[in-house]
């Protein structure tokens, strides 16, 4: 039942995006009759810039652009336009589609346009509000609404018994490993008997990751885990799970660290450990984002040494397009692998820092001994 009113609300929230949209793909041309001076001159190639537009957030999914050679003065691009919705305190609320700016963004629509910067702003300087659904908020609703359709479908097996006293089938029987796998490798080692407390915010976490991992590899996707705002939500979320899951062990080895003189405690350790409480969820932060925008990086760096040699000479240019596929098909693949392994090294960490956050007094310690031998004798 809760899948099924999921599945409406997606569909509900697509058939609004694209409604606002108001074309999917759609073509457009240049001005035509304008003298430009530079027309005669070839646009030389700037692979930094096609590397930053493809890597940052954008209004639009753009998939490919074909150039008319008949008309040079002609362009198709294959787009999805996405709904920019601002707020202004002097002209309220405005809703539209992202195409009425143009595909480069150089024309002004009821008052805004486009900065340097590529934000959106009033034309007259006045304060605007955007809460517009750029492509990485767009691509995170389908990867939270398909996580939360697929786990609720599996959990709805499992209480119906299917799965139980008979091999798990399907998307049930590929996920099961996955967390048992989360289960047994990453919460139990880590946080012991505590692991099935926090088991639900690390399969979520995991999985959430995993998901926009693979949804970026997709041409003309968004990569949203390669986005600093996307991981500093996460890493900041972490970092309260964390904070709220400490003990007073865990502040007392921080502010008066046992066995240590008392100057080195206050001007050595101290500094040290509270400067570890912060660093731990940067180190989520940073990792997650630059390995996946590395990997974004690398594979267009080898697709435009493509053009940049036959910039130089056009039998260059084709002689070197093989080793360039075939060096990018390479860390394509190699990017597959990355995007499970770093939503488990997300994870995992976040299951080490709650570790240690939850850790204990020593007495607590000789209490879960004593238990432990009692047990086994």
């Amino acid at each position: 039942m809760v899948a099924r009113c999921f599945k409406y609300i997606w569909t509900v929230l697509l058939s609004t995006i694209l409604i606002l949209s108001s074309t999917g793909i759609y073509a457009q041309e240049s001005i035509k009759g304008v003298e430009n001076t530079h027309d005669t001159k070839e646009e030389k190639l700037d692979p930094a810039k096609i590397i930053m537009d493809h890597i940052k957030d954008a209004h639009e999914f753009h998939f490919f652009t074909l150039e008319n050679k008949e008309n040079p003065h002609e362009t198709f691009h294959a787009t999805i336009p996405l709904p920019v919705i601002l707020y202004s305190p002097s002209k309220g609320l405005t809703v539209f589609s992202s195409s009425k700016f143009g595909h480069n963004g150089e024309a002004e629509y009821e008052d805004y346009k486009f900065n340097d910067k590529s934000d959106i702003i009033a034309v007259d300087g006045s304060s605007v509000y955007d809460f517009s659904l750029t492509k990485n908020v767009v691509q995170m609703l389908i990867a939270l609404s398909l996580l939360i359709i697929l786990m609720t479908s599996i959990a709805k097996k499992y209480k119906q018994g299917i799965g139980v006293s008979s091999a798990p089938k399907g998307w049930q029987n590929a996920i099961e490993p996955v967390i048992t796998f989360v289960r047994d490798d990453v919460a139990k080692p880590n946080l012991g008997n505590k692991g099935q407390k926090y088991l639900p915010y690390l399969l979520t976490v995991f999985f959430f990751i995993l998901i926009n991992n693979i949804f970026g590899l997709l041409p003309g996707s968004a990569n949203v885990t390669g986005n600093i705002a996307f991981t500093l939500v996460l890493g900041v979320i972490s970092f309260f799970v964390i904070l709220f899951s400490t003990n007073k062990h865990f502040w007392g080895h921080i502010f008066w660290f046992p066995g240590v003189p008392v100057l080195v405690r206050i001007f050595i350790m101290l500094p040290v450990e509270l400067l570890g409480v912060f660093t731990k969820p940067f180190a989520l932060i940073v990792r997650l984002f630059a390995n996946m925008v590395a990997g974004h990086i690398i594979i267009l760096s080898f697709i435009s040494l493509i053009f940049i040699f036959g910039s130089m000479n056009g039998i260059a240019g084709w002689s070197f397009s093989p080793l360039s596929v075939a060096f990018a098909v390479f860390i394509y693949l190699i990017e597959i692998m990355v995007a499970f392994i770093q939503a488990f090294i997300f994870t995992n960490l976040t299951a080490v820092f709650i570790g240690q956050a939850v850790e204990g007094s020593h007495d607590d310690h000789h209490e879960e001994e004593a238990h432990h031998d009692v047990a086994v004798s």
